[in-house]
């Protein structure tokens, strides 16, 4: 359905946002662009709705160039962007009415599939509530309605669930599932590592304008599968730097997290009870390795792969 090859995009000001990207969505994929702030994720997104043209590259959508016709490939596909869509003056149901009706159903198709879609949402008592008076997170879901409401054969979600409480953000999880189960491809542009583990297909990790990683969330996992992470909670003031013989490969706070080896659980386990009896630790916890410790490694491996470079250049 969608396919990028060798996608490159250089600013007039030399920064070079997307770097020789190559990716495929397939026809009822739910497809996740995960990376830090100023990755290229939404450079990327709006070349492929031809709102940018790329420096070099190519990308289609069912087989139409983006490039050269921009217009037919923007029938194709419905994008909710990440900064809220301006509503004022229309209720819920009659902004998501009219997004309908911009793309071609029918006035009654366009109600019906408003009033299915806000009951699925669990939208119903601010159905007739103006945009301004609205909160963020409704808005954000008035938003996601507008852009699923017809049929595309490709939706583009830039942070749909920002700002959205729990109940209804699973609700729109379950919502966007519906739409791949009838073949829609999905592509999500998200922070939120949990939810990509949890609810995509396949992912992408960006940084710095380049495709560092892609596949599904198991085999990121995968990528760690023979050890695991073994998280310690000191209290205040304290320090285990003498405790344990292996290096703490990240610390928040007063959380340490160390890889440790599935054959070295009971050993670390012996001796974090013994240090949590002395008072030296509050809580620990054993967890396998997750998307997100995955995601941050692809990221540090790519950093120090960097720095060894710049490293030889000087040298």
């Amino acid at each position: 359905m969608i396919s990028i090859s060798n996608l490159t995009k250089c600013f007039k000001s030399g920064c070079l946002a997307n770097d020789s990207i190559s990716l495929s969505v397939a026809e009822g994929e739910i497809y996740c662009l995960l990376g830090p702030n100023g990755s290229g994720k939404s450079t990327l997104v709006n070349q492929l709705i031809g709102l940018l043209k790329p420096t070099a590259g190519c990308i289609t959508v069912n087989q139409i160039d983006v490039v050269k016709q921009p217009h037919l490939a923007r029938q194709l596909s419905a994008f909710q962007p990440q900064s809220q869509v301006p509503i004022n003056g229309l209720t819920m149901c009659e902004a998501v009415e009219l997004s309908g009706r911009i793309r071609g159903l029918s006035k009654i198709d366009a109600r019906q599939r408003t009033e299915a879609l806000i009951k699925r949402l669990n939208l119903e008592q601010w159905k007739t509530t103006r945009g301004e008076q609205l909160s963020g997170g409704l808005r954000r879901l008035t938003a996601f309605c507008m852009t699923c409401v017809a049929d595309q054969k490709v939706v583009i979600l830039d942070e749909p669930t920002n700002d959205v409480d729990p109940e209804r953000r699973r609700l729109l999880w379950s919502e966007i599932h519906r739409m791949a189960n009838k073949g829609t491809t999905v592509v999500v542009v998200t922070h939120n590592i949990l939810e990509a583990e949890q609810a995509t297909d396949r992912l992408a990790v960006l940084y710095q304008g380049k495709l560092l990683w892609e596949g599904s969330p198991a085999e990121l996992q995968l990528k760690n599968e023979a050890n695991l992470v073994f998280e310690l909670t000191l209290p205040p003031g304290v320090c285990l730097r003498s405790q344990f013989n292996v290096d703490s490969f990240a610390q928040l706070g007063r959380k340490k997290l160390f890889l440790i080896s599935i054959n070295d659980v009971n050993l670390y386990m012996n001796r974090v009870m013994d240090l949590k009896s002395k008072g030296l630790v509050d809580m620990f916890s054993i967890n396998p390795w997750s998307v997100e410790q995955g995601y941050l490694e692809i990221i540090a491996q790519y950093k120090e792969t960097l720095a060894e470079a710049n490293n030889e250049k000087t040298s």
